[in-house]
């Protein structure tokens, strides 16, 4: 359904009759991946006395079908754990939810911890919490606990949740640990995530007994593997070897499909059939073949290939399975004309504030001249920060750098800016901007991906309204552009690559280094636009 107010789709469902007036008043935490342009995001929902309404975060009708099936699975989870007595947790159980939080914390600020007096402060504060008064400590630690609830679909009895609020402020305190040591340029081994076990939800285990077992992988002794417990297990190596939050989203999302399809939590009862026919459901609703084999079979495999690595699996149920893809067919160069170039930019010069956030409007007065000029992906330059532009000599260069947010191939790279960007007023808006991010707002956590895929999207939206052919990527086609405009300025390809951040291609084009004279004289040998 659709609200008069919102152009979001909204999602309404009634409450199972059974539960009417007994649900109202929790609250579900529900994850939505990045999915056919719209960024991921989290909704907060609260149950009414009769029915769950909420905003799936998305205009477009397929990945509002995507997002409501994963809605209806993480409903009915927390139905089925009301229908139930508030369940009783274990030690053990209490240390992995508590870990929960820590590795949310570490995922959230590990690379980019700010300072280490911050961290200080917030460990100092843990410490200093009520551990006499059991009571307050509960009350401190409520808002935690609640999300942790919300997030798993769980309802607990009071007894457990006292005990849950302890190892939550040990957990904080803990990432706070960590986290001050990243700060302080320590990156070496987690030394303290070892102490929080997987958490494994009631679908997971076999029977009522939960106990930690030694010896044989679980598989191989006949005791259930939680998919969703291999994921974090993944998680926590493929983080230390530097992948993406994205890509943990989006594999995690593909093992929550997996989950749903199959209707249970159990890795070792998965069968190369039960992927196969994920992979044909998901090509059936209209995902694309590209998006099922680059994300739904790619997580799959490197998850479950982990699983066999660390004796938690005999096999990869996902192994030698493919997604057949056809070559696209192409119908025009993808890179704008001089035409749809120079109205982009006009656009983007004659653009009026109006309603609009002052930095969405700067991101789009001046991101597509930025991108013009310097070939950059339009997520590195929306990342820009004031202090990522500077003045060398009678030169200004900006700086490309993973410090401020994604940068594809993980390397920092400095960029000239053309004079006609000098003479348009660009170091002027920077001079006068406030420190941090020019054309952004991080999140109250302090992560910008959410606010850099929102702004990403705002931007396509702005390049689609003037060049209104669906063939062209309106954010990407400057990239293409960029290459096209510099061979014809005679610039040479290493030194295009170097500007753009493509890699070089062959072994000896990787010695030696493109200096920033070489760059400043190939930037300045760009014809203007608009002359």
């Amino acid at each position: 359904m659709r609200r008069e107010d919102s152009s979001y789709i909204q999602f309404r469902q009634r409450v199972p009759a059974d539960l009417v007036g007994k649900v109202a008043g929790h609250g579900v935490v529900i994850l939505f991946p990045a999915e056919g342009g719209d960024p991921p995001s989290a909704v907060n929902a609260t149950i009414g006395k009769a029915e769950v309404k909420f905003s799936l975060r998305t205009r477009d009708p397929r990945v509002a079908a995507i997002r409501k099936g994963l809605a209806e699975v993480r409903l009915q989870r927390l139905y089925d754990s009301l229908r139930q007595p508030p369940r009783h947790l274990s030690t053990r159980e209490v240390v992995a939810l508590a870990g929960e939080l820590y590795r949310e914390d570490m995922a959230l600020w590990e690379d980019n911890p700010a300072s280490a007096a911050v961290w200080r402060k917030f460990r100092d504060a843990m410490a200093s919490s009520r551990l006499d008064d059991e009571g307050a400590l509960e009350r401190e630690m409520a808002p935690f606990i609640d999300r942790l609830l919300a997030m798993r679909g769980l309802v607990i009895d009071d007894d457990s949740r006292s005990r849950l609020a302890p190892a939550v402020r040990k957990a904080i305190a803990d990432a706070a640990v960590t986290l001050e040591r990243r700060a302080s340029l320590d990156y070496g081994p987690d030394l303290l995530v070892h102490q929080y076990p997987a958490w494994q939800g009631p679908e997971a285990v076999g029977g009522t007994d939960n106990k930690h077992r030694e010896g044989p992988s679980p598989q191989l002794s006949g005791k259930a593997v939680s998919m969703r417990g291999l994921v974090d297990g993944w998680w926590q190596e493929a983080k230390a070897a530097g992948r993406s939050i994205k890509t943990h989203q989006a594999y995690s999302s593909a093992m929550d499909r997996l989950v749903e399809h199959v209707g249970h939590d159990d890795a070792s009862r998965i069968t190369s059939d039960h992927v196969l026919a994920l992979k044909d459901s998901r090509l059936a609703s209209g995902i694309s073949p590209k998006t099922v084999k680059d994300s739904d079979l790619a997580g799959l495999k490197a998850v479950f290939g982990w699983a066999v690595a660390n004796r938690r699996l005999a096999s990869n149920p996902a192994d030698g399975i493919k997604v057949q893809r056809a070559r696209p067919i192409k119908l025009r160069d993808r890179g704008f004309t001089d035409a749809e170039a120079e109205a982009v930019l006009s656009a983007a010069s004659c653009h009026r504030q109006g309603k609009e956030r002052p930095k969405t409007f700067a991101a789009k007065r001046w991101v597509p001249w930025l991108c013009a000029y310097t070939g950059a992906r339009v997520g590195e330059v929306a990342q820009l920060r004031k202090q990522d532009v500077r003045q060398q000599g009678d030169s200004w260069i900006i700086t490309l750098t993973p410090e401020a947010g994604p940068i594809k191939n993980k390397e920092a790279r400095e960029v000239p800016l053309h004079p006609h960007l000098v003479e348009m007023g660009f170091p002027d808006f920077v001079r006068g901007s406030a420190e941090g991010y020019l054309f952004l707002s991080p999140s109250r956590d302090g992560h910008i991906n959410g606010p850099l895929q929102g702004l990403k999207n705002r931007l396509a939206e702005f390049g689609r309204s003037i060049v209104a052919d669906p063939n062209v990527a309106p954010n990407h086609a400057w990239r293409h552009r960029f290459k096209t405009v510099g061979m014809e300025a005679g610039i040479s390809e290493r030194v295009l690559d170097a500007i753009c951040g493509h890699a070089p291609k062959t072994v000896g084009q990787t010695y030696g280094m493109v200096t920033i004279p070489t760059k400043v004289d190939a930037i300045r040998r760009l014809p203007r636009y608009g002359a």
